[in-house]
């Protein structure tokens, strides 16, 4: 598959989430088999004012192909936003968030918001495609909500404006997590366009992945909170869609010394304070199906430094092995 002018085999991506992927967990995710990471959301006004910790969501991940992602509603902005970003991460990519369903977001326009407003998001992927010398993408859901399903139209519109992937979330904005998500809608967007298609929605292990592949025929998958805590998933998508014997996951040890140094990079990024108070939901999510480990999960709501997380850690292994 390509994109633009990048080549990649198989594409397994991470799904860009705020919050949730730093340059830390998007680094220890592309090192287990994610072949395509994106930055976490950044505004595009927040960029061109210069805001400083806006820059620092940017930093580019080794190990996969790293894409850029902004948002925003006005096309001169974007342009400018784009060309800031990529300056400041060197990405491969730049990725326009048009999916987010966000009240805060959707409801100013930004994000799906851009769903409603098809001329706009053409004109606005256009400007970025001229502003940039990478390779545009687009991330959408299927339309703002049950009665307005429109992403059949609206991809085409981002293809024919520049684009040079979309992924498609296969939930409405109303829609935001819950229910089932529609892949024969992916599928349909699929046939639709001549560019490539990522599914992204209820993929939650390798045997989902490829049911979602196969389902939809699209060229690749996106992996979202299916990752928190387990970026082995990605090792083991890797190895279905090769047909390869799927991997178990490793034991407990090697699962929370994978979690230290996400960790640790985190620190090597943010700095100790930040760095614990992100552990603390990352950490726990590592924590998931282990027994006994509420005792612990308690203990991680309150740490504030790198020795709280190495005792803990050095605890569970000794306790919950």
């Amino acid at each position: 598959m390509r994109i633009g002018n990048l080549e990649v085999n198989n594409p397994i991506a991470l799904g860009p989430m705020a919050g949730v992927t730093d340059w830390a967990f998007r680094t220890v995710c592309a090192d287990i088999g994610a072949n395509i990471t994106v930055t976490e959301m950044v505004s595009s006004r927040a960029l061109v004012y210069r805001d400083k910790k806006s820059a620092g969501l940017l930093k580019k991940n080794e190990g996969s192909l790293c894409g850029a992602q902004i948002f925003g509603n006005d096309p001169a902005i974007m342009a400018e936003a784009a060309m800031l970003a990529l300056e400041i991460s060197g990405c491969d990519f730049l990725d326009i968030n048009m999916g987010c369903p966000m009240p805060k977001i959707a409801n100013s326009g930004d994000g799906c918001g851009l769903m409603r407003t098809p001329e706009l998001a053409g004109d606005i992927v256009k400007a970025v495609v001229d502003a940039v010398d990478v390779p545009v993408t687009v991330k959408c859901r299927l339309g703002w909500d049950k009665g307005s399903i429109n992403v059949q139209d609206f991809t085409k519109r981002m293809e024919d404006n520049g684009a040079a992937m979309v992924t498609v979330h296969g939930r409405t904005r109303a829609m935001l997590y819950s229910g089932i998500a529609d892949w024969d809608m992916i599928t349909k967007v699929k046939k639709n366009l001549s560019i490539p298609v990522i599914a992204n929605g209820d993929i939650v292990d390798a045997e989902s992945a490829l049911r979602c592949l196969k389902r939809t025929g699209a060229d690749g998958i996106m992996i979202g909170r299916a990752a928190f805590g387990d970026p082995w998933i990605f090792e083991q998508t890797k190895a279905a869609l090769e047909g390869k014997p799927i991997p178990e996951r490793p034991p407990l040890k090697d699962r929370i010394a994978l979690a230290v140094r996400q960790f640790q990079l985190s620190e090597q990024d943010h700095g100790e304070h930040i760095a614990c108070l992100e552990a603390r939901k990352h950490f726990a999510w590592y924590l998931r199906g282990v027994a006994h480990s509420s005792y612990y999960k308690n203990q991680i709501s309150s740490m504030n430094t790198m020795e709280d997380i190495y005792r803990i850690a050095k605890d569970i292994v000794r306790d919950l092995q």
